[in-house]
C-alpha cells in the first residue's frame, strides 16, 4: 500500500525581505509616502530592526527571461540583465502615486503607459536598488478572463 504525502494548503501571507543599509530611507517609502501600513514586528536592541508593512493582496508572478523583457518594453523600462526581483504594486491611481515619489528617494525609470492587458504602468528605482512597478487595474479580471490572449499557462499554446 502506498500512501502519498498529504497535500499542503496554500499559503496564507506573501512576505517579501528587502534587506537594506538605509532603513529609515526605505521605511519612509514604502510606509509614508507609498502608505503601507505598518504592523508590529519583533526586533531587539540597536541595530537590529524591521518594519512589516502591509501591501494588500499578494501574488507570485513567475515570468520567464522573454516575458519580462516583453513587459520592459512595454514599460519603457531598461532591461536590467538577468534574474531580478521587482516589486509590483497594484494602485488606485498610477499617476498620482508616481507624483508622491517624486524627491521622495525614488527614480522615475518608466513614464506611466496604457498596456495592452489595460492597465497604467510606470516604474521607479526604489530604495535599497529595487525596482517598483506601479499598476492600476482599467478592467476586472473577469473582463480580462473574456478576452483574447488572456488564459492559464497550462491552456495557453506553445
Amino acid at each position: 500500500m502506498t500512501t502519498s504525502a498529504p497535500t499542503p494548503s496554500p499559503p496564507r501571507q506573501l512576505r517579501l525581505i528587502i534587506e537594506t543599509d538605509d532603513f529609515d530611507e526605505a521605511v519612509r517609502f514604502y510606509r509614508d509616502v507609498l502608505g503601507m501600513p505598518e504592523q508590529p514586528a519583533f526586533a531587539t536592541t540597536g541595530e537590529d530592526r524591521v518594519s512589516i508593512l502591509h501591501a494588500g493582496t499578494a501574488t507570485v508572478e513567475v515570468a520567464t527571461p522573454q516575458h519580462v523583457r516583453t513587459i520592459d518594453n512595454i514599460e519603457g523600462a531598461p532591461h536590467a540583465g538577468g534574474p531580478t526581483l521587482r516589486l509590483a504594486l497594484e494602485v488606485d491611481n498610477t499617476e498620482a502615486t508616481l507624483a508622491a515619489t517624486d524627491g521622495a528617494g525614488a527614480t522615475r525609470i518608466a513614464e506611466p503607459v496604457e498596456t495592452p492587458f489595460r492597465t497604467i504602468n510606470a516604474r521607479v528605482q526604489g530604495p535599497a536598488g529595487w525596482q517598483v512597478t506601479f499598476f492600476q487595474e482599467l478592467e476586472s479580471l473577469d473582463q480580462r478572463s473574456a478576452r483574447d490572449g488572456f488564459t492559464t499557462d497550462d491552456r495557453r499554446a506553445r
